[in-house]
């Protein structure tokens, strides 16, 4: 018996006293929690999220749902909470994913929207208010590059010299990471979590966000883990955010070479980190289908190391690795 679910529904039972409603499987997510669509014969429809309090903490959602509200971008509504059993009752965004969208549909005016909405919330920036993306949790991320992406699913144990030049590049990303204006970071700002519906885009999974580097969400949205684009179309859609960001009055570089290498330069973070997780979903969590998404997210870490000397041993290690 599903014990989460049934106190689930009687909350929601208990919540709205009378009509009739019916549960569905509404998304399906990295960690511990579930999202299901409540479903009203009147046509009506919420989303249930189910976040156990033993695994998760409903607090952070709450609060920057609050944060990006008052930013002027689309989150979620929350119109009930029970912390206690770690039920939240949402605003329904519907089933369209930016992912789904953009398989058949162009994706100028998405991303233009996107990029719109990014802004909106980095404009809203100040310390003291999420925690600091700071050395610790940066190197942290990178760390399950070798102890699940090496170890677990490519069984491989790194030489001293690949193991000097992995930590090489990590101390040289970090130095960089670290030098970038800080922002809010969304940190899972891509296709699987920007939703098709009015107003655009409806922005969801965002209850990790810190204060950092104000290159990472882009590099997220633009080197999506989920889906490519060709590498013109993607330097357009930078330039097009760095002269919007700069008009708006972003602490982004004056020079875009150098913005675009800060781009770059966080994006071979996010990846390093990317490949870990996706190991450690499938390795620990029994999701095998993460692994899919894997060489996408190493090719544009490997392009991205061919192109800086100082990533340069990088590239030679990663030209060693092979799925086991």
């Amino acid at each position: 018996m599903d014990f989460r679910l049934a106190a689930l529904q009687r909350w929601l039972g208990a919540h709205f006293r009378g009509p009739a409603f019916t549960l569905a499987p509404a998304s399906e997510d990295a960690s511990f929690r579930r999202y299901w669509r409540v479903s009203f014969a009147d046509g009506r429809s919420f989303i249930a999220m189910d976040a156990p309090p033993e695994k998760e903490n409903c607090g952070p959602f709450i609060a920057v749902a609050g944060l990006f509200a008052a930013a002027g971008v689309h989150v979620p509504r929350i119109h009930a909470q029970n912390l206690a059993e770690g039920f939240l009752l949402l605003e329904d965004l519907g089933n369209t994913t930016y992912l789904e969208f953009l398989r058949a549909h162009d994706p100028e005016a998405a991303y233009a929207a996107a990029t719109e909405a990014l802004i909106r919330i980095q404009l809203a920036s100040r310390p003291g208010v999420l925690p600091d993306y700071d050395r610790a949790l940066l190197e942290r991320e990178l760390r399950l590059f070798p102890d699940w992406y090496l170890a677990r699913e490519l069984r491989r144990e790194l030489s001293s010299k690949d193991s000097l030049a992995l930590e090489g590049a990590f101390e040289a990303l970090l130095a960089n990471n670290l030098a970038q204006p800080q922002v809010f970071v969304h940190r899972d700002y891509h296709s699987r979590n920007l939703m098709v519906c009015e107003p655009l885009p409806g922005i969801l999974d965002f209850q990790d966000a810190v204060y950092g580097p104000i290159s990472y969400d882009l590099v997220s949205l633009f080197r999506d883990a989920y889906v490519r684009w060709e590498e013109a179309r993607v330097l357009d859609w930078v330039v097009r955010y760095w002269e919007k960001a700069r008009q708006a009055g972003l602490p982004v570089r004056a020079d875009f070479a150098q913005f675009y290498r800060d781009f770059e330069w966080m994006g071979a973070q996010r990846q390093l980190k990317v490949v870990g997780i996706f190991s450690r979903l499938c390795h620990r969590d029994g999701k095998q289908r993460y692994l899919a998404d894997i060489p996408r997210v190493l090719e544009y870490l490997h392009a991205t190391c061919r192109r800086y000397s100082e990533l340069a041993p990088l590239a030679r290690l990663l030209d060693t690795l092979a799925p086991a």
